[in-house]
């Protein structure tokens, strides 16, 4: 039977792939704020003393102190928010969640705090909880007043808030990086973001002009080498994406992300390259399952049916019920003539995803060579409704009718496969017209 998904799923994994690359992650905006004291406040010496050792990165003494005074003084904001800052550098997350939370409920003006936790909680993503406290740290002003620090503070919020909105509303994701760009110089990162905005709203004009603005400055970074090749596989400018990941590699070589797009390229473009790469890429990394899947692929289009049932096999272990997966493991099956093993695999992947017109044509090839003609029938009639017929799916047809007898429908779809077979399929031309002998005069 025709191979419909190869090329489609190596799409969809090269897409998969260089969106967890370009996933934006809070590395800009992580970590906690440095206390940003106020001189003209009197500070208690207790205090000073752990702001002291903390300076140091004395966690050790600074928590010592600064949970001494705080059993006494449970509202002080900023004993609380430095207590806070050391269990944030120290990587007790929820610990400097709640320290941050009491420092806010202490003060809700205290920029410093309501900035720390709103970062932190994206970092831990809970952007639901985060992103009110990041809009409100950025109408709050940080103390003391520093124009050579504050709006690098201030633009941190804007940034995070940028990364959050950029999944749901990237329009107000724009807005909020626009905000951080009036207050900072645009960073790498910022050109990054600003190009995954631009993909998701469909600007790919822009978005492709800022990751080459990131590799002007950067030829080796990694997310944009990788957002710029996905971008042109996304527009199926294959050749431009082969050519943009030959040069990366260049750069970088065995990087095993833009080798997996490569491989993926490759394969799409039928060359042969595609499964050395694919296999070198699998020996390095076996547990990887978006490389295992692509070989997969490659492997069976190569012709090695076993080989490529092997991984696919392997893949299904741990996720037994993914279509996808079910679907290539039934096609090699097909390929090695294995038609009643392959049948019940075909019917688990329909029952899997029953929108699949691949899925319900390949039950439907399968219970023909298992002669239940039925079944073909009731699998070509779920397909029908999700792709347009064929010329297998109508030889199908025509096949099971005759089986059963019905004559007339026999007649009919024998006389569409010859219609859409055009001198394609030779040996079955020759059997409907042999068989429309027969059963047109049983009419």
């Amino acid at each position: 039977m025709p191979r419909c998904a190869t090329f489609i799923t190596i799409l969809s994994l090269l897409a998969a792939c260089a969106g967890e690359a370009q996933s934006p992650s809070y590395s800009s905006s992580q970590g906690s704020v440095p206390a940003q004291t106020d001189a003209s406040q009197p500070v208690n010496s207790e205090v000073a003393a752990a702001e002291a050792a903390l300076a140091a990165s004395d966690w050790k003494t600074a928590e010592s102190k600064l949970d001494t005074w705080i059993a006494a003084h449970p509202t002080d904001a900023r004993a609380l928010f430095d207590a806070g800052y050391v269990a944030d550098s120290q990587n007790r997350l929820d610990a400097a969640a709640a320290l941050y939370r009491r420092a806010v409920d202490a003060d809700p003006k205290s920029f410093e705090a309501t900035l720390s936790l709103g970062l932190l909680l994206a970092r831990q993503h809970k952007a639901e909880d985060a992103r009110p406290l990041l809009v409100r740290a950025t109408k709050l002003d940080p103390v003391p007043a520093d124009p050579a620090v504050n709006p690098a503070l201030r633009a941190r919020a804007w940034r995070a808030l940028a990364r959050i909105d950029s999944d749901q509303d990237p329009a107000q994701a724009s807005n909020d990086l626009l905000e951080a760009l009036k207050l900072t110089p645009e960073t790498a990162d910022d050109a990054l973001l600003a190009a995954e905005i631009a993909k998701k709203v469909g600007q790919l004009d822009a978005a492709e002009t800022a990751y080459r603005r990131v590799l002007a400055k950067d030829p080796k970074s990694e997310p944009a080498n990788a957002g710029l090749a996905q971008l042109l596989i996304q527009r199926k400018q294959f050749p431009e994406a082969e050519a943009q990941l030959h040069r990366a590699l260049e750069q970088m070589p065995n990087d095993p992300l833009l080798s997996e797009q490569l491989a993926g390229v490759l394969a799409v473009e039928d060359k042969a390259e595609a499964l050395p790469l694919l296999e070198k890429l699998h020996q390095a990394h076996p547990e990887d399952a978006a490389t295992t899947r692509m070989l997969a692929e490659v492997r069976s289009t190569a012709g090695d049916y076993a080989g490529s049932d092997a991984l696919y096999l392997k893949l299904l272990t741990a996720t037994p019920n993914d279509a996808p997966l079910l679907l290539g493991h039934a096609e090699n099956l097909v390929r090695q003539a294995q038609y009643a093993q392959a049948y019940p695999v075909f019917d688990k992947a329909t029952q899997a995803d029953p929108k699949s017109p691949e899925a319900w044509g390949g039950l439907a090839f399968a219970a023909s060579r298992t002669s239940q003609p039925n079944m073909t029938i009731h699998a070509l009639t779920m397909r029908s409704q999700l792709a347009p017929e064929t010329a297998t799916t109508y030889f199908l047809w025509a096949t099971a009718y005759d089986t059963l007898h019905q004559n007339a429908q026999a007649a009919a779809y024998y006389h569409h496969f010859l219609d859409a077979s055009a001198g394609k399929f030779q040996n079955e031309e020759w059997q409907a017209r042999q068989r429309l002998l027969v059963v047109e005069k049983r009419r």
